[in-house]
């Protein structure tokens, strides 16, 4: 492993310097939070208490769910504060033990981790440009982008962490480069396509950060970063909750190694997530999108095909959408992908590989398709290990009604321009309130959301579509009859028909005599939907 060049201070004059600690009691405590602010979710609110101990008086308070905001201001004013504060600690540190002063492991880690916050946070920028530029030049064959600031990162990696004491290498900088640019696309890929201020909202975008992450970074960035493609993420909500969009923030998120001498990493990120909709397809087109085929196969295969499985690179992701809809002959096939990580061509004895992540998503119950038959059990345990539930937009709205007014605000600027987007905002939510009332379900979630929005444009009103599910109670009266529930999944039926008709988990707690977070544990978007 080739190092780095030390700067002239030696391990003797560390061990032999003065006795006094390199940080002082109050600084400690200081230190402590940002190393926990480095490590913590972005997206939950646990960082504020980070915040407040690091700035003191300065902080100033911001609410609890890190969002975007529709009127564009800033919701982390204390951000450029807490990198300066970061800055000096790391300054003084770093003289102190230039001059000798003495330091245990502990206080070594906390300088370390505080240099990299600070880092992270003087590079952001430069790396959220590339991020930009990915996106222009998402196509497969698009030259990979020159990251020329990468000596400019190295320096100040030698400058602060280049001394004894420290291991440091060439290869940790450049793991360092990739992790943060990695953070930097998976907060801008969340944080633009999760909207919403409410804590159902916050909680989700937390979720989807653990699926790139998981809830230990250090363990991420010492051996998880490598091994992550091999875990399924199963995607699970009602229709028209971004399922997609969730995917496509993980897709887009993943480790990339860095190529030092090239000053380019691996693949444009931009390129690498591949979704298709299952159920849009017919078996053999499906089995052709994913698996490819040999030419001569079938009837209209005319040349060979490459399938998403063969042209997904080792960092990039296959999404799977409608996964509940895949025949039983494919579901066959797609588990060996993911259990063997090999599959053949239709037509084609060759065996290949599939380096990359699988992800799925689904608005039906497998468990329920378990039970009935239509779904291999051995798949679903190899989807689950890594769930995410899409909320819908009633329950968004329960908590924090005001944030309609936020999504209307993003819609009217995407259907209707920047300039008209305030008005045609203000005339849609007084037309929500006086037509559909505070209390519409929203059946069709943010996608109905924004056919509401076109309608009111175009014709002055909306009119919801009267649709029939069927009648879920005579089915849960049968499955009753029939035995076909668990004494927990009876409890859950129960707990969502009665949370249906209050829309309060207080209130159902105290109709059904149950302790409150049982009832919220127990209330099940899926049925949810189903019994509204």
């Amino acid at each position: 492993m080739e190092v780095i060049a030390k700067p002239r201070v030696s391990w003797r004059m560390l061990k032999m310097g003065t006795r006094m600690a390199l940080f002082s009691e109050n600084e400690r405590v200081r230190l402590r939070a940002i190393q926990h602010l480095s490590y913590c979710n972005p997206f939950l609110p646990e960082r504020i208490a980070f915040e407040r101990t690091i700035l003191g008086k300065k902080f100033i308070e911001t609410g609890e769910a890190w969002h975007k905001r529709a009127d564009e201001v800033a919701d982390r004013p204390n951000i450029d504060r807490l990198t300066e504060c970061a800055r000096e600690f790391g300054n003084q540190a770093r003289e102190r033990l230039n001059r000798g002063t003495r330091a245990d492991d502990d206080e070594l880690s906390l300088y370390v981790d505080v240099v990299l916050y600070y880092l992270y946070n003087k590079y952001q920028f430069r790396f959220f440009e590339h991020v930009r530029r990915g996106h222009a030049g998402a196509s497969p064959d698009a030259p990979e982008q020159s990251f020329s600031f990468y000596s400019e990162f190295q320096e100040d990696l030698i400058h602060y962490l280049g001394m004894p004491g420290i291991p440091f290498s060439h290869e940790e900088s450049d793991h360092l480069f990739s992790g943060f640019f990695q953070i930097r696309r998976a907060f801008h890929h969340i944080y633009d396509n999760i909207i919403g201020g409410s804590m159902v909202s916050a909680k989700l975008r937390a979720a989807v950060w653990q699926s790139i992450f998981t809830v230990d970074m250090r363990r991420y960035r010492r051996v998880l970063y490598k091994r992550m493609g091999d875990i399924t993420t199963l995607i699970s909500g009602p229709s028209g909750t971004g399922k997609e969009l969730v995917a496509r923030a993980i897709g887009l998120s993943r480790y990339i190694p860095f190529n030092r001498q090239k000053r380019r990493f691996a693949m444009n990120f931009a390129a690498g997530f591949f979704p298709v909709n299952l159920s849009a397809l017919s078996r053999t087109l499906i089995e052709s999108e994913l698996f490819g085929h040999a030419k001569g196969s079938f009837t209209g295969a005319v040349k060979d095909r490459t399938g998403l499985f063969e042209l997904c690179p080792e960092w990039g992701a296959v999404f799977l959408d409608e996964i509940g809809e895949l025949d039983p002959g494919v579901q066959v096939k797609l588990l060996r992908v993911l259990q063997m990580r090999t599959f053949q061509r239709i037509g084609d004895l060759s065996v290949r590989r599939f380096d990359g992540k699988a992800m799925a998503a689904t608005n039906r119950n497998l468990e329920r398709e378990l039970r009935e038959g239509r779904f291999r059990e051995d798949l679903y345990y190899r989807l689950c290990s890594d769930i995410i539930v899409t909320p819908s937009l009633r329950e968004q709205l329960a908590g924090s009604p005001e944030q309609l007014h936020n999504l209307l605000l993003f819609i009217a600027r995407r259907v209707a321009g920047e300039e008209e987007a305030e008005v045609l905002t203000r005339e849609v939510e007084r037309w929500i309130h006086e037509n559909l009332g505070d209390d519409y379900a929203w059946p069709g979630n943010v996608r109905e959301l924004e056919q509401c929005v076109r309608n009111y444009m175009i014709r002055h009103e909306y009119r919801p579509p009267a649709i029939h599910h069927g009648q879920p109670l005579e089915e849960l009266a049968e499955s009753l009859r029939t035995g076909q529930l668990s004494a927990q999944e009876l409890l859950e039926h129960y707990c969502t028909i009665t949370y249906a008709r209050t829309s309060s988990y207080t209130e159902t707690a105290r109709l059904l005599g149950l302790d409150r977070r049982t009832v919220r544990a127990r209330v099940k978007a899926d049925l949810l939907e189903r019994y509204r």
